[in-house]
């Protein structure tokens, strides 16, 4: 059972040779705009057995050489990949790590023994699994008084100089751009200090740690200290770290963007997987840097790209607006700018559809989507109980409305998402309305009483009880069934598949596995749908959509060869956070203010997730704003290319399972 294929998704769209060069020529003119040496692999897992291997052989040569090998290393979510690959290298014997002085490259301040901690994370993940002595392993004592912390900090550098110095600095290239944690305004001189941390960078922290709040401050060594290793080598994954690896790598030397400094060191290595990679300009705007291999999509790209830069609609661009910006190469395959636009013109306008489940008995040579069967049975697929209609809720009303057998799956509870402020108003309800009708039994007054005694008492953190997570269960199911009543799916429609991988009562998820996988495959062999609409938003390799969109499509890939499948097409969408990139968009669906005021309704019945949710993120707007603003701006980019103009439209783009 394949549980990893939306890792996959992105490959048909990048030429390899694009990542991969395979002389050093080739791989000069395609890096000429990137300050750091950079390797680009086609997941994590490669990129991580790619590094562990550099590690290796560098702790070989340098244990050859003097005897021993420094390595200042992080626990930052993208080094974990990389630390289970040395694991694997140290069970088959390649690798003995008894040579090796660790030294942990930063610490929470102060460290509570409930609390998160990075030497306990690295403990868990890499160091209780190697034979490297204990003796060898440093970090920093967070007993320390803060009176006595500057001295200190100064201590821990001059035991790293007194063992001779970091060999090599293993290094994650975190969200806004730090090391470690040297946040933006770090300098390229800052050496180990106490530091204050954002309250962005906390919440990201406190998410990933699994705790309610993460400590306000930490230690951590500086710039300056990375910059005196010897070898540094560096990681990210993920399209959501894409526009600050690309900062980081092609744009200029700033406190800014701390992992920029990296240009300032000789021997610096950087590995990301393609999302990580996507927005670098050999990959983003690969005609700035080599001859193209140019397909419809790369094409579209382009010109909407040199749309941007002249102001202009796709229409109205010359020969010389292609040669001023160095697209002549399109003008010469094509013959002319007008065959040019005009093609990609026509590309962008067949994705537009007011009819997402095909217009019945009409000719769909140009619509994304087949006009029969009619009316088809199709499933939307949502990892929380909101996502259907934060993300499509405008086209799920119009297969509503155009007579589709609509069913919508939430895929997880949701249930750590409802705040006990939320819980605790229906219990008050509850407590006042149970003697009228009669329900006010000694278990349901126990209860009330249990939970009203336990939000009191709850910790920052807390595990909800089973009971609460029951409760807080039934709010978002009722949510999303009065939604759905809304928009017209018949209550029969609605399933709430509950995936295990969710239920652990806390922040941090366990993994999918393959109960999650068969609940999802019974549902489809179920209904049997010719069209699902799955989740696409791949940004964050951990998070609940990635792993949803994981079950769908493992589910997929077992049933592909099933008569039936073989006529469903599957669709992706995007959350309230971005939008398809428009040379990949497929099928554009237009809302007209009224639709999208429709919209913005189904949104607001899930009453829970409006300003009390627990995870709202960094972003302050609402989630239902997030969506009409993508929305719109998705219709402007459409319309200043030329294309009809609309209020708003939601965008979606075609799922082709593996073979």
């Amino acid at each position: 059972m394949k549980t990893n294929l939306s890792s996959q998704i992105k490959l048909e769209r990048v030429p390899v040779r694009y990542y991969n060069p395979q002389s050093d020529i080739e791989r000069a003119e395609l890096t000429r705009n990137e300050k750091i040496y950079t390797r680009i692999f086609e997941n994590s897992n490669e990129g991580s057995n790619y590094l562990a291997a550099h590690i290796v052989d560098l702790i070989k040569r340098n244990v050859e050489k003097k005897g021993y090998c420094n390595i200042a290393l992080g626990a930052g979510r993208s080094t974990h990949s990389v630390y289970v690959s040395l694991i694997e290298l140290y069970r088959r014997g390649e690798i003995s790590f008894k040579d090796v002085r660790i030294f942990n490259i930063s610490e929470f301040f102060p460290v509570s023994p409930e609390g998160p901690s990075t030497f306990k994370r690295l403990q868990q993940i890499f160091l209780n699994h190697v034979d490297v002595k204990q003796e060898n392993i440093y970090t920093f004592d967070t007993t320390v008084s803060k009176a006595d912390l500057y001295d200190y900090c100064l201590a821990y550098q001059a035991k790293i100089e007194d063992c001779g110095g970091i060999d090599l600095s293993i290094l994650e290239i975190g969200a806004n751009g730090n090391l470690a944690f040297n946040e933006p305004g770090s300098l390229s001189t800052s050496t180990c200090r106490l530091v204050l941390l954002s309250e962005d960078t906390r919440s990201r922290l406190a998410k990933e740690y699994g705790v309610a709040e993460a400590p306000n401050t930490a230690i951590t060594l500086g710039i300056g200290n990375f910059l005196k290793s010897s070898r540094i080598m560096a990681m990210t994954w993920g399209e959501n770290r894409a526009s600050i690896v690309k900062a980081a790598i092609e744009g200029p030397v700033t406190e800014n963007v701390p992992a920029s400094f990296l240009q300032l060191h000789n021997h610096t290595r950087i590995a990301l997987d393609l999302s990580a990679a996507e927005d670098l300009t050999r990959l983003s705007q690969p005609w700035k840097v080599t001859s193209c291999e140019w397909d419809d999509k790369l094409i579209r790209r382009a010109i909407v790209w040199l749309c941007q830069m002249t102001g202009k609609p796709i229409l109205k661009l010359t020969n010389k607006d292609y040669n001023d910006w160095g697209l002549g190469e399109l003008v010469a395959l094509f013959g002319s700018a007008y065959n040019v636009n005009i093609q990609v013109f026509n590309q962008l306008q067949h994705t537009i559809t007011g009819w997402p489940g095909g217009k019945p008995d009409a000719d769909d040579t140009y619509r994304p989507e087949r006009a029969n069967p009619y009316p088809k049975r199709v499933i939307v697929f949502s990892p929380h109980p909101d996502d259907d209609v934060i993300s499509m809720g405008g086209t799920l009303q119009r297969l509503v409305d155009q007579g589709h057998d609509v069913h919508v799956a939430y895929e997880t509870s949701g249930n750590i998402a409802v705040g006990d402020e939320d819980m605790m108003r229906y219990f008050l309800m509850m407590d006042k309305i149970a003697p009228e009708f009669k329900f006010d039994t000694e278990s349901f007054k126990k209860l009330s009483h249990d939970v009203a005694s336990f939000v009191k008492s709850k910790v920052p953190g807390g595990v909800d009880t089973p009971e609460i997570r029951e409760v807080k269960t039934m709010i978002r199911q009722a949510e999303a069934t009065i939604a759905c009543q809304y928009i017209g799916v018949k209550d029969e429609n609605i399933h709430f598949l509950r995936l295990p991988f969710y239920e652990t009562g806390t922040v941090k998820k366990g993994d999918l596995s393959e109960r999650d996988v068969l609940i999802v495959k019974k549902l489809i062999e179920e209904v049997k749908p010719n069209q699902i609409f799955v989740a696409g938003d791949l940004a964050d390799p951990h998070g609940t959509h990635r792993v949803c969109t994981d079950a769908v499509l493992a589910a997929i890939d077992e049933l592909k060869d099933e008569p039936w499948m073989k006529d469903c097409r599957i669709w992706m969408y995007r959350g309230a956070w971005a939008e398809w990139e428009i040379d990949h968009i497929e099928m554009a669906v237009p809302m007209s203010p009224e639709q999208l005021r429709s919209k913005r309704n189904s949104i607001l019945k899930h009453q829970s997730q409006m300003e009390n949710a627990p995870f709202l993120g960094d972003d302050d707007r609402l989630f239902w704003q997030r969506a009409e603003d993508r929305n719109r701006a998705t219709a402007l980019l459409y319309q200043s290319l030329g294309l009809a103009s609309y209020e708003a439209m939601e965008a979606f783009v075609e799922y082709k399972p593996i073979r």
